[in-house]
């Protein structure tokens, strides 16, 4: 893992070795004999965006320390079907028995890399919207799923409910109002988090600027009205369209004129990218 990768990476490392190695791995125990050595090659099966080469490398050394890791390719490079991303030599049994995990972590990092790229390309080029992931990630991959939003070329929201204020539908109706909800965070809330709240309608997004939001999420709103709704805002908040958004939408919502777009498909409907690992 590189410098810097928080402790919870290597517990999470931990956790899938345990659930896919915990009580050995019988059919290479049988099949493998002990002194064996082989030299895998892990290969890109699709057109792809590189993350998480670095995970790969450290499950496979989680597993056997001598494991030998060769990377050919850098995270965010966009690489074609069939290239070679890296070579891992070493023990054969030791090989085989990380191998599972090891890809497994690979493809959902690469998945998620790889479908933000398809959305920050989708983005007309006089847009300057920024594209965020959100909270909707697989749970305890969320540091690796936010890195490789970022690999991605997309910029992350929020990291958990302690990193930002974000007053929700249910926030409203448990304060009351916007107005109530948006002054208690202001009057209480810590000086360096911005006040952000979510608005369904044009009447919502008066009575959140009346309260002093710093952010406006306009949610499942048309084009149409969020394009009323930044003219209306007019510079004094940023506005974040949230809801809706696909590869089919994603150009139409920013020729509104929003400044973010939160995108949960990043994290929620990243499908795997498809890599083989194959030793000889």
């Amino acid at each position: 893992m590189t410098p810097g990768t928080p402790p919870l990476v290597g517990q999470i490392i931990d956790l899938a070795l345990e659930e896919d190695l915990g009580r050995g791995d019988v059919t290479t125990r049988l099949c493998v004999p002990p002194n064996a050595k082989s030299e895998g090659r892990v290969i890109a099966k699709q057109d792809l965006v590189v993350c998480g080469l670095d995970i790969f490398e450290a499950v496979m050394k989680r597993v056997d320390p001598d494991t030998e890791i060769e990377i050919m390719v850098a995270d965010g490079d966009r690489i074609e079907k069939g290239t070679l991303m890296a070579m891992a030599k070493g023990r054969t049994a030791s090989l085989l028995m990380a191998e599972r995990v090891a890809l497994n972590f690979l493809q959902r990092i690469c998945g998620t890399a790889t479908m933000t790229r398809t959305f920050v390309d989708a983005i007309p080029e006089n847009c300057s919207v920024r594209l965020v992931d959100t909270r909707k990630t697989t749970p305890g991959l969320r540091y690796l799923e936010r890195a490789a939003v970022l690999v991605g070329g997309g910029n992350n929201h929020r990291v958990d409910l302690g990193g930002g204020i974000l007053i929700k539908e249910n926030h409203i109706r448990a304060a009351g109002s916007i107005t109530a909800a948006v002054t208690n965070c202001k009057q209480q809330g810590p000086h360096p988090l911005r006040v952000e709240v979510e608005v369904t309608s044009q009447e919502e997004v008066n009575e959140a600027l009346a309260a002093g939001a710093d952010v406006i999420m306009l949610d499942n709103m048309s084009n149409p009205e969020m394009a009323q709704a930044v003219k209306l805002i007019g510079g004094r908040a940023l506005v974040e369209a949230s809801g809706g958004v696909n590869l089919q939408t994603v150009a139409g919502i920013a020729r509104t004129g929003v400044d973010i777009i939160s995108v949960g498909a990043f994290t929620h409907s990243a499908p795997a990218a498809d890599i083989s690992f194959l030793i000889n």
